[in-house]
Order: C-alpha cells, then sequence, then structure tokens
C-alpha cells in the first residue's frame, strides 16, 4: 500500500490558520489569497479522509479529527524547523541571556528553551526570571540580551506578540474569600507593581473598599495565598496553576477599566547575534502557539 506524505506547506497553512483564528488571518500572514488556503485545506482532507473544519455559527471550528491532527502537525513542523536549523546554525555558537517574569516561566518556557537547545547545543542559555521592571532595568544596563515583558509596548524596542486581559483570581474551591459588607482582601506583590495599583484604582473607582491581606515579592507566594483563600488578586490568566481560577461572573468585582496589557520581546536596540536571533524567533513562535494571537 502506498503511503501518502503530507504537504509540509499545508500543514503550516493548518496551523497558522488556527492560531490566528481564521482563513482570512492566515492567508494575509503567508500571503495567499483565501481561496488559495481553502483549496490547500481541502487538499489536506482529501489525504486524510476526513472533515477537519465545521462551521459553529459564522466561525469555523476544528472537528476532532481537525484537532488530532493539529497536534500531529505541530510536531511534525517543529522536527522539520529543528532539523533545518539544525543544519543552518550548527556553527553557532556563544551565550545569549534571556529574561522573563514568572508568569510565563512555567508555562511555555521550557517547551522554548528545549527547541532551542536541541537546534544549538554550542550557545549556553542564561535565563533570569523575575519582575518586569527589574527585567527592564537588566536590559537597559546590558545584562540582559532579550527580555519578555508586560505592558511595556511603548518603549521604542518592543514588538508586539499579543495582548492579555487583566483578570480577577481567586481560589479553586468554593467557599468565599469575603462576605458582602467587608473590605475585599486582596494578595499583591510588593509595591511598584502596576497590578497592584490597577486593582486598587479600580476598587476606587468602583467605591468598593479594599484591604491589603497578603504582601509577595514572588508569583509563586502570591498564588501560594490565593489559594489558601486569604485574599484575590488581579492578574493574567496565563499560567494558573490548578488551585486558582479566573473569578467569571463575580457580580461584586469591578471590571478593570483599561486597556489590555501588551506582550513584548524588547532587544534594548542592540544589534543580534545570529544565536540571539534565532532564539528570538522561537521564543516568539513558542508564545503565539500557546496564546491566541491579538492582532
Amino acid at each position: 500500500m502506498a503511503r501518502t506524505n503530507l504537504d509540509m506547506d499545508v500543514l503550516r497553512t493548518l496551523v497558522t490558520a488556527q492560531q490566528l483564528g481564521g482563513f482570512n488571518r492566515a492567508a494575509d500572514h503567508i500571503g495567499r489569497s483565501q481561496s488559495a488556503v481553502s483549496q490547500q485545506i481541502r487538499k489536506l482532507e482529501e489525504q486524510v479522509g476526513e472533515t477537519l473544519f465545521q462551521k459553529q455559527g459564522r466561525a469555523l471550528v476544528l472537528t476532532p479529527a481537525g484537532e488530532t491532527l493539529l497536534a500531529y502537525a505541530r510536531r511534525i513542523l517543529d522536527l522539520n524547523d529543528e532539523a533545518v536549523s539544525a543544519m543552518r546554525d550548527s556553527a553557532i555558537a556563544g551565550v545569549v541571556r534571556f529574561g522573563l517574569p514568572a508568569d510565563f516561566a512555567e508555562a511555555w518556557l521550557p517547551t522554548a528553551l528545549g527547541r532551542f537547545k536541541r537546534s544549538h547545543p554550542a550557545v549556553k542559555i542564561e535565563v533570569i526570571v523575575d519582575r518586569n521592571r527589574l527585567l527592564l532595568e537588566r536590559l537597559d544596563r546590558g545584562e540582559l540580551d532579550l527580555i519578555l515583558s508586560l505592558g511595556n509596548g511603548t518603549r521604542p524596542d518592543s514588538e508586539k506578540l499579543t495582548t492579555l486581559s487583566f483578570e480577577w483570581i481567586g481560589p479553586a474551591g468554593a467557599d468565599p474569600v469575603w462576605t458582602e459588607g467587608e473590605p475585599v482582601p486582596l494578595a499583591v506583590y510588593e509595591a511598584p507593581c502596576f497590578f497592584r495599583q490597577r486593582a486598587l484604582d479600580t476598587f476606587d473607582r468602583a467605591g468598593i473598599s479594599w484591604r491589603i491581606a497578603f504582601t509577595s515579592p514572588s508569583l509563586s507566594g502570591l498564588w501560594a495565598a490565593v489559594e489558601a483563600g486569604l485574599g484575590i488578586t488581579l492578574r493574567t490568566a496565563i499560567g494558573l496553576p490548578s488551585g486558582v481560577r479566573v473569578l467569571t461572573g463575580d457580580t461584586r468585582l469591578p471590571p478593570v477599566q483599561a486597556a489590555a496589557l501588551e506582550v513584548c520581546l524588547h532587544d534594548g536596540g542592540r544589534a543580534m547575534e545570529p544565536s540571539l536571533s534565532r532564539l528570538r524567533s522561537i521564543i516568539a513562535g513558542t508564545l503565539m502557539e500557546n496564546i491566541p494571537i491579538s492582532r
């Protein structure tokens, strides 16, 4: 029986369409017409003998078969890209120093660094996990080469990747953290912190009493306090541990009247060595796979 060879370009189109939320955006991203992208997907459906997308209202969503193929497509493309990088960049060496907030460190950093290390084994990676302000200071002092940050899109060296909304976060359990009429207990970072300040400003504008019940210098300490029911906090929904959840639908909490947070890469405006350029590409690509990209 003849084996079927899936077209790599079509698999990449499938992944891109899912990442960007539709064929229109995928077509713009890869420089093809929408009809050409649709034809690629139909060709892929013929090859595998399954329908990959179905209508849900006005949107197209993956079928169960589409979800299965998407997972394989990502693995196939990862191996392809790693192989190409390894052949092209095998001579690249040196040291790259990368910084990022704790929000992202556990969610997808191991995947990104694993990809980079496999394709660039001669490059040493130094990673710093810290708060946004401190990362930017270290970048500007030349102590870091590249950082990922939240909420600093106005810097001239910013490359915006996506945006994230503010969310009220509480314990995963059903026990109430506070009762009606009491000041809302908050678990926050030490000042200065824009999440902390945004939470206080939001409650003040809504005329709701609050009290700081727990202060932490680290995100792990913050999550431990929230999980224990000591207070709620304001963060994004990225990298939430199992013991906490987004407090969707809690009418006691005021909406955060603020623009979404920009997730950006920063290089300090300095020229990039090939090794750092490759790390930047892998970080951006891995983030794109794990977080819905906003345009």
